[in-house]
């Protein structure tokens, strides 16, 4: 689809196209000695609501960044906002609220970078957009997928990159939910991979991603890799990005029970000291809110007008160790959400006067995942493989579940990513050993951009039903790479007039697999 003359100045300013220049086999190098401050990998917003949205950036060198924001993208009565400084200490990255927003109103923002040791340097200025959520009903459109840069598969330029990022942009959803192993911090990249077909894959490659991730500049490292794909700055500079995590921002299934003593590609073996370096990237490199009640607090809420709340929850960070998940009752070893999370997401739920209640899951609740998985042991997911009673992680989705009935809570619809196939999965008592919940939607996406696994085994637990799925096929092996076209997103539209959502399932060549449109419940 053709760029418009005025997009397309967009995104030059904005940087989506600056980064393109130069080696593609390295980061932008950016001399110290050159007299003006550059920015090095574009713009992102994220966390947009209709008063307010994060705005993130990132420099070469200390400097002070000065923020203005305008409805306008000639930048006309423009509103300037406090400088705000970069150090070495958070890798030269800066982000900030802009609040007193319209609501419903394209938003243009930019940056301008002058160097601390040197007022004349001043750079050239760097735009990013955004649209604020509708405080009145209006027809709303997000994407919605997860796992980029898996399994060894990174940016091969000669395919044009992360393909799937810029076939979701050419829908320009009101905002991009993306759903964990947002980067792949144990996946190293080799510069060349034989396909099956003969032909070969080449990596773009830098040092970070030679090997796994231990120190926080290795972490960082793996976030500005997938910034030097054209397809996610693009997608960056003006599609705002919810993002939430999962176990590959720090390595594969982690928990407190992981143990890396066998494994050589570790110096680092404290699972709790990778876990907070990578979660220190993770804040730094997104444009993630900042909770000041619990920082580094993953799970939220963002309201996107009066049809729409997002509860975004957090399965990583508060989990027991991954074991037999056989527990009868709830405590440490059980625990997947933990009870504050849970209390906080049952008060939000019930506070909820949106239409829709879309809760953002890093995990999927009823596919099968294993920790182990060569010899099918232990469990890295909710299910424990088990259709009877609720036992382990369960008990928290049997409570949570049964919470969401009791207190009348309609028009909940879980998304969820992880496991690298496409899906759409049917949940109702009447299947289901747990009966003491209302029937809900689960719709799974991904991958954006790594290896295509699956189909997983369905735990009747809850009674979930497979509508549909897209994974690789028998006579395709598992990891596929992106080359094979196994690569998803979802797309999710909710009618200002009728309030119905609709969810359609897309690949990487914008076609769509299957849809599913739902009406709202209405209460009396």
């Amino acid at each position: 689809m053709a760029l418009s003359l005025t997009r397309r100045r967009f995104l030059a300013q904005s940087g989506a196209v600056a980064l393109a220049a130069g080696s593609s086999f390295a980061m932008p190098r950016i001399s110290r000695a050159a007299s003006r401050p550059e920015f090095t990998h574009g713009v992102q917003t994220g966390d947009v609501d209709a008063s307010s949205g994060m705005v993130w950036t990132r420099v070469d060198r200390p400097a002070r960044i000065d923020f203005e924001w305008s409805t306008t993208e000639s930048f006309k009565n423009a509103r300037k906002l406090h400088a705000l400084t970069t150090s070495p200490t958070s890798d030269f990255t800066v982000k900030r609220l802009i609040d007193g927003l319209p609501s419903d109103q394209e938003i243009f923002w930019r940056a301008t970078a002058t160097d601390l040791a040197d007022a004349n340097g001043v750079s050239d200025p760097i735009v990013g957009r955004f649209r604020t959520a509708p405080g009145s009903r209006r027809s709303v459109k997000f994407a919605w997928s997860g796992d980029t840069v898996g399994q060894g598969w990174g940016i091969d330029e000669d395919r044009g990159g992360m393909k799937a990022y810029g076939t979701m942009a050419k829908h320009r959803p009101d905002f991009f939910l993306h759903s964990g192993d947002t980067i792949y911090a144990d996946g190293p990249l080799k510069e060349t991979v034989d396909l099956p077909d003969g032909s070969v894959w080449k990596n773009v490659i830098i040092p970070e991603k030679t090997k796994v991730a231990e120190t926080l500049d290795e972490y960082r490292g793996q976030w500005k890799y997938n910034m030097l794909d054209k397809n996610v700055r693009e997608l960056y500079a003006s599609v705002p990005t919810f993002y939430q995590w999962d176990d590959h921002e720090v390595l594969n299934n982690w928990s407190a029970s992981k143990d890396l003593t066998a494994d050589d590609r570790y110096t680092e073996k404290n699972i709790a000291v990778l876990a907070a370096r990578a979660a220190r990237a993770f804040h730094e490199m997104t444009p993630i809110r900042y909770m000041p009640s619990e920082p580094g607090r993953i799970y939220r809420k963002i309201s996107y007008g009066p049809m729409l709340d997002i509860f975004f929850i957090d399965l990583r960070s508060y989990r027991g160790p991954n074991n037999d998940n056989l527990q009868t009752e709830l405590g440490p070893d059980s625990q997947m959400m933990g009870p504050e999370q849970i209390a906080w997401l049952k008060r939000a739920l019930a506070d909820s006067n949106a239409t829709w209640k879309v809760i953002a899951c890093d995990m999927p609740i009823s596919l099968v995942v294993w920790d182990d998985y060569a010899n099918r042991k232990g469990f890295e997911a909710v299910s424990n493989n088990e259709a009877g009673a609720p036992k382990g992680r369960e008990l928290e989705f049997a409570d949570l579940l049964r919470f969401i009935k009791t207190a009348g809570i309609t028009n909940t619809v879980w998304l969820t990513a992880d496991v690298h196939y496409t899906a759409a999965h049917h949940y109702s008592p009447d299947r289901a050993a747990f009966q003491d919940f209302e029937p809900f939607w689960e719709f799974v996406s991904g991958p954006i951009h790594a290896g295509s696994y699956g189909p997983n085994d369905l735990d009747m637990t809850f009674g979930p039903k497979a509508e549909f799925i897209k994974a690789p096929s028998p006579d395709q092996k598992q990891g596929e790479s992106p080359a094979a076209g196994l690569q998803f997103f979802g797309l999710v539209e909710i009618d200002g007039d009728t309030e119905q959502l609709t969810v359609r399932l897309m690949d990487t060549n914008d076609q769509e697999l299957w849809t599913k449109t739902i009406d709202p419940v209405r209460n009396a």
